[in-house]
């Protein structure tokens, strides 16, 4: 996209494209500390994953997403596709949390996660070599060799995607049932407090439920839509109020219904 003074934007070929297994549900731009650029964070549905992405360059002949890794929201799970995480949201006092609303029913899950953001430089240069840097070229010279080596090498992957479990399992801060009722043609949505102590979410009943980050309880209920009606977006935040020589920020919640209501709440 071009933007000239006095004209208005033009947009040029696409950067990039990038085909996905599955529909993407969510995408999160997050700083990354290693690189100057930011990482795209996605999420696709029938993927309990978290994907990190590098972004295309604008210069030179990289112009792919490259993805750097991976983090499971179920890593213990034994079902197939437990939910697809639907709306992830950065926490506005810790960039390194997200929280997450989940496709889950008949109740939408709530998860608040710490992100485990891969390397940059070391993923895209084992990316492009098409090997891992801890990889190790191992030649055996017997049948018997042959079969100790697929044996220590099932061991120790079997112990490595333990450790890799342990670890997104341990990432997980807090993990919730919100109550909020939602079928498999819901649209979750949540948005965090501006202090970062809670989080509003959104449901199919007309209630916006407000949830605790630390515990998960459930602690708010605003009822002003229409029973039943679902609830279709979802904003929180800050609005600075000016009277008269004063000016006061205020926390104000903002939602918007099939009840055709958009609804502005004051936080007392």
């Amino acid at each position: 996209m071009s933007v000239s003074e006095g004209l208005n934007p033009r947009f040029g070929e696409p950067l990039t494209v990038m085909n996905l297994p599955s529909n993407p549900e969510a995408i999160l731009f997050i700083e990354h500390a290693g690189s100057p650029r930011p990482l795209l964070l996605l999420t696709r549905r029938d993927s309990t994953y978290l994907y990190y992405y590098a972004l295309p360059t604008l210069t030179g002949n990289e112009r792919e997403f490259c993805l750097l890794g991976k983090q499971n929201l179920a890593p213990h799970s034994n079902a197939w596709v437990a939910f697809t995480p639907a709306a992830v949201a950065l926490c506005p006092t810790d960039p390194s949390i997200v929280a997450v609303s989940t496709s889950a029913v008949p109740h939408m899950k709530l998860i608040i996660v710490r992100l485990l953001v891969p390397p940059h430089i070391s993923s895209v240069a084992a990316a492009a070599t098409g090997r891992s840097e801890h990889m190790t070229e191992i030649i055996p010279h017997s049948t018997q060799e042959l079969q100790d080596i697929h044996v220590t090498t099932q061991a120790s992957q079997a112990r490595a995607a333990l450790v890799v479990q342990d670890r997104e399992s341990a990432a997980i801060l807090v993990q919730c049932s919100t109550l909020a009722p939602q079928t498999q043609y819901s649209t979750p949505t949540l948005a965090w407090r501006p202090d970062g102590s809670g989080l509003w979410v959104n449901s199919d009943d007309g209630i916006i439920r407000g949830i605790e980050a630390s515990t998960g309880k459930l602690v708010a209920s605003l009822e002003g839509h229409e029973p039943g009606s679902k609830i279709r977006c979802l904003w929180a935040g800050r609005v600075r109020i000016t009277e008269g020589d004063i000016q006061i920020d205020e926390e104000w919640v903002v939602s918007g219904g099939f009840d055709q209501k958009l609804i502005v709440w004051r936080v007392q």
